[in-house]
C-alpha cells in the first residue's frame, strides 16, 4: 500500500506523530536518571489513568444528579489543566513553541495540524481520554446515550487540545521575555495553592457539601466542558443539541488559533531585543566598601531581580506560610497554642535558606571567572560570604513580615517578635547547610525559559541529593533553637539570631576548606551541558 505524500493531512498527521513518539523513546536511551525518569512517568501516568477511570466509572453508583455534578466538575478540571500546564512546560517541550518550527517548509495550515497531533500524541493525552470516557460509563444510558456520549468524550478531548495549543501560542512570544515569565511563575504559585482551597473551604464550615458541589456544577453546567458531561446524561436530541454548540466551540478556537499561529510565525521574537543597561550606584555600592565581598552582593541582588526561577522561591515560601496558618488556625487557636507562629515562620525561613542549597549552579560556565579569581581559602570564603549576606538582605524583612502575617492569623500577636527572631536563626542554619551542600554536591541550573527548572539532564540523583541533605541539616541544626522557643518561654528567642549567626560563620568556613580544594570539580559540576528535553505531554 503506498504512504500518502507528505503534504497531504494523512502524511503531516503520520510524520508528527512519528516524530512525537521517537522523542519520547529518546528517553529510552542516554543517562540512567533519564530513562528511571521515564518509567516514573509511565507508571504514575498508568496509576492515575486507572484511578481515574475507575473513580468516574463508580459515580453510576451515586444518585443521578450527584454524578452530573461529578462529572461536570472533572470535565472542567481536565479543560483548565489543559490550559495551564503546558503554560509551565514552555521551555522544556519543543514542541509548545510554534517558533521551533517556524523554519520548516510548512504552510500555517499543516503546522497547526503537525503541533495538533504532537498534543494528541503521548502518555497524558492518552490518559486524558481515558479518564473521560469513564464518564461514559457513569452516566451513558442506552444505547443512544454511548453514541451521544462517545462523540462527547471526543469532543471534550479535542476542546481541551485545541484551547491549550491556543493558550500556549498566544501567549508564546510573551513566555519568550523575562517579563513573562516572571508573571507566570508568580500565576503558577498561585495556582498550585489553590489546592488549599477545599481544605480551607472544609474549615470555613459553608455548609452542605452536596450543596456547594450543586452550585459549583450549576454554574459550569454552561461552559462547553459542562455541556459535554451533560450531553451524556441526557442523550438523544439534546444532547446532540448541546454538542453540536460544542462543535461551534471547537471549530472557533481552531480557527482563532490557526490566526494566532499565523500572526506568532512572523511577528519578531521580543526575547532577542537587545534590553537596556542601567548606570550609576545601588545601595549595596554606598553602604559596602568597594571589594570582592560588594561585587558578589551585588551580583547576587541582580539574580534575585532578574531570574524568574529565584522569586518563584521567596514568594512561595511567603504565601505558604500565610496559607498553613490562615488554614490550620482556621478551626482551632487555643488547642494550637502560641507555638504556632513560631514553627509557620521557622519553616519559610528554612524554604528560602534551602535555595543556597546550590550556590553556584546559578553561575554556571560563568564560574570560571570565579576559580580564576580565587586565591585562597579566605577569598573562597569571602564568595560565600557575599551571596549570604543578599540572602539575608532580602530574607530579614521578608521573615519579619511573615511573622507578623502568621502570628495575626493564629491569634497570638505578642509571638511576632519570638518568631521573627527564631526564623532569623533559622535562616542562618540553612545558610550554613547551603554552603556545605554547594560545595560537596553541586550540579547545574539549565538555562531554560521556564522558572520551574531543577538540574541539568542526567544530575536529578545530584539535586535530589543536595536537597535532601541541605533539608536534614537545616532540620537537626534548627532543633537546638527553635525546640527551647516552642517549648519553654519566649525570651529565649533572643538567642536564636546569634546562633544562626554562629552557625553560618562555621558553615561558611567548612565550605570554603572543601570548596577551595576541589574548585576544578566544582567548575566541571556546574558547567554541564545545558539541553532542554523534548517531552511533557
Amino acid at each position: 500500500m503506498n504512504e500518502p505524500p507528505p503534504w497531504s493531512l494523512p502524511g503531516t498527521v503520520e510524520l508528527f506523530a512519528r516524530l512525537k513518539l521517537r522523542l519520547l523513546a529518546g528517553n529510552l536511551r542516554g543517562a540512567v536518571e533519564r530513562k528511571l525518569g521515564f518509567v516514573f512517568t509511565l507508571v504514575m501516568a498508568a496509576s492515575l489513568t486507572a484511578v481515574g477511570f475507575a473513580l468516574m466509572a463508580l459515580v453510576r453508583l451515586a444518585p443521578r444528579d450527584v454524578a452530573v455534578d461529578l462529572v461536570i466538575v472533572v470535565h472542567t478540571v481536565l479543560l483548565i489543566s489543559w490550559m495551564i500546564v503546558p503554560l509551565l512546560a514552555f521551555g522544556l517541550d519543543d514542541t509548545l513553541d510554534p517558533a521551533r518550527l517556524s523554519l520548516f517548509p510548512l504552510r500555517t495550515g499543516q503546522l497547526a495540524v503537525g503541533m495538533f497531533t504532537a498534543s494528541a500524541t503521548g502518555v497524558w493525552p492518552l490518559a486524558t481520554l481515558i479518564v473521560t470516557a469513564g464518564g461514559l460509563v457513569g452516566l451513558a444510558t442506552g444505547a443512544g446515550g454511548v453514541l451521544v456520549g462517545l462523540v462527547a468524550v471526543f469532543l471534550q478531548f479535542a476542546l481541551c487540545l485545541v484551547l491549550s495549543r491556543l493558550v500556549t501560542t498566544s501567549l508564546s512570544g510573551a513566555l519568550r521575555t523575562r517579563r513573562g515569565r516572571d508573571v507566570l511563575a508568580v500565576a503558577a504559585v498561585f495556582v498550585v495553592l489553590l489546592a488549599q482551597l477545599p481544605n480551607l473551604l472544609v474549615n470555613a464550615d459553608l455548609g452542605d457539601p452536596r450543596a456547594v458541589l450543586h452550585g459549583v456544577a450549576g454554574v459550569l453546567r454552561w461552559t462547553p466542558s459542562g455541556m459535554t458531561a451533560h450531553a451524556i446524561a441526557d442523550g438523544g436530541l439534546l444532547g446532540l443539541a448541546e454538542l453540536l454548540v460544542v462543535a461551534l466551540v471547537v471549530a472557533g478556537a481552531a480557527w482563532l488559533w490557526i490566526k494566532v499561529l499565523n500572526r506568532a510565525l512572523v511577528t519578531p521574537d521580543a526575547s532577542t531585543r537587545a534590553g537596556s543597561v542601567r548606570g550609576g550606584s545601588g545601595l549595596v555600592d554606598r553602604l559596602l566598601p568597594d571589594g570582592p565581598l560588594a561585587a558578589v552582593v551585588g551580583k547576587e541582588l541582580k539574580y534575585l531581580r532578574r531570574d524568574p526561577r529565584m522569586r518563584v522561591i521567596w514568594f512561595t515560601a511567603v504565601v505558604v506560610t500565610a496559607v498553613l496558618a490562615f488554614s490550620l488556625s482556621g478551626n482551632s487557636q487555643e488547642a494550637l497554642g502560641p507555638w504556632l507562629p513560631v514553627v509557620l515562620t521557622s519553616i519559610g525561613a528554612a524554604m528560602i535558606a534551602l535555595q543556597s542549597g546550590n550556590a553556584f549552579g546559578i553561575d554556571g560556565p560563568s564560574y570560571w571567572t570565579n576559580v580564576v579569581a580565587c586565591g585562597s581559602e579566605e577569598h573562597f570564603r569571602t564568595d560565600l560570604a557575599g551571596r549570604h549576606l543578599a540572602t539575608t538582605l532580602v530574607a530579614t524583612p521578608v521573615l519579619a513580615v511573615a511573622a507578623t502575617a502568621t502570628a495575626l492569623f493564629a491569634g497570638h500577636p505578642a509571638m511576632i517578635v519570638p518568631a521573627v527572631l527564631t526564623a532569623w536563626g533559622v535562616l542562618g542554619v540553612g545558610l550554613a547547610a547551603g554552603a556545605v551542600t554547594s560545595v560537596t554536591i553541586p550540579y547545574t541550573v539549565p538555562e531554560r525559559m521556564n522558572a520551574f527548572t531543577g538540574a541539568a539532564p542526567g544530575q536529578g540523583g545530584q539535586a535530589f541529593a543536595s536537597s535532601m541533605g541541605a533539608l536534614l541539616g537545616v532540620l537537626a541544626g534548627s532543633l537546638p533553637v527553635v525546640l527551647p522557643v516552642v517549648l519553654g518561654p519566649a525570651w529565649v528567642s533572643v538567642v536564636a539570631p546569634f546562633y544562626g549567626l554562629l552557625a553560618a560563620a562555621l558553615g561558611r568556613r567548612l565550605g570554603a576548606r572543601i570548596g577551595f580544594a576541589r574548585m576544578p570539580d566544582l567548575l566541571a559540576a556546574v558547567s554541564q551541558t545545558r539541553v532542554t528535553s523534548g517531552l511533557v505531554q
